[in-house]
C-alpha cells in the first residue's frame, strides 16, 4: 500500500524541504542548535510557547496526561521532525507535553523568527498549512485503530510505523529501541499484557529481542494481522 506509512506520519520532517536555496538560508539563519539531555522536556502541558524545534539526533515522545495522571503517548519524533508550532500559531498554552527519550540535539527557533520567516517565505506558510490538515488526519487514524484494533493489531502496526519512522535515515535496519513502558503506553494496554503479546510474537516468528531492542523478522506475518499489504 504506497501512503499505508504516510497515513500515520506527520511528516513534519519534509516541513523545510524543497524551499529555495536563500529560503533555505533564511531559515538556518534564525536556528540556535541545543541539546536536550534524556528525560528532560522541550515542552510541557500549560506551559507557554517561546519557539518551535527541529530535531537533529535523537528521538522524544509527545504525550498527554489523562484525568487519573496517566500518560498517554501518542507520536514519537525522530531525525528531522519539526515540533511545537501548534500551540505557537493558536496562541494557546501548550495541550501536551514532549520529552527526550535519549539526548538530542535540536534545532531551536525563536517564536518571533519564526512567524517572521511564515510572512516572508510563502512557500513555507503554505506547507505548514498542507502540514497542519495531514496531521490532523493521522491523529483520526490513531485514534481509530487504538478504539477499533485489538491488541495484537496494534502491536503490529506500531511496530511496523516505529521500524519504518526510526529507520528512514539509515542505511541499514535497526531495533525499536523503546521501554517496554513507553511501548505498552503508545498502544494502549498494561506491560505485562504486552509482555504477552511480544512473547507471542517471538514464539511465531515475527520479531527477535535483544534486551528492549525488537527486530522484526517477518513483515508479512504482521501485515496479515491488519490485513494490508504492504509495499
Amino acid at each position: 500500500m504506497k501512503d499505508f506509512f504516510a497515513q500515520f506520519d506527520f511528516q513534519s520532517n519534509l516541513l523545510f524541504e524543497n524551499l529555495s536555496e536563500p529560503d533555505k538560508q533564511a531559515v538556518e539563519n534564525v536556528m540556535e542548535s541545543l541539546v536536550v539531555k534524556k528525560g528532560s522536556m522541550l515542552f510541557f502541558e500549560c506551559g507557554i510557547p517561546t519557539g518551535i524545534y527541529q530535531i537533529k539526533k535523537g528521538k522524544a515522545k509527545k504525550f498527554k496526561r489523562g484525568f487519573s495522571g496517566e500518560e498517554q503517548i501518542f507520536y514519537i519524533y525522530t531525525t528531522d521532525d519539526v515540533l511545537g508550532y501548534h500551540a505557537l500559531l493558536g496562541q494557546e498554552r501548550y495541550q501536551d507535553s514532549c520529552e527526550a527519550l535519549e539526548d538530542l540535539t535540536v534545532n531551536f527557533i525563536a517564536r518571533e523568527d519564526f512567524l517572521r520567516l511564515l510572512n516572508e517565505i510563502p512557500a513555507l506558510q503554505q506547507k505548514l498549512i498542507k502540514n497542519i490538515a495531514h496531521e490532523f488526519g493521522v491523529l483520526a487514524n490513531i485514534i481509530a485503530v487504538l478504539a477499533q484494533k485489538n491488541q495484537n493489531s496494534r502491536l503490529a502496526l506500531f511496530l511496523l510505523l516505529l521500524e519504518n519512522r526510526l529507520n528512514r535515515n539509515s542505511p541499514t535496519l535497526k531495533g525499536i529501541d523503546l521501554t517496554r513502558d513507553d511501548l505498552a503506553n503508545l498502544i494502549g494496554t498494561s506491560q505485562e499484557s504486552l509482555g504477552r503479546s511480544l512473547k507471542q510474537f517471538k514464539e511465531l516468528g515475527c520479531i527477535e529481542i535483544d534486551k528492549r531492542n525488537i527486530y522484526i523478522k517477518d513483515k508479512k506475518q504482521l501485515e496479515q494481522l491488519l490485513q494490508v499489504k504492504i509495499d
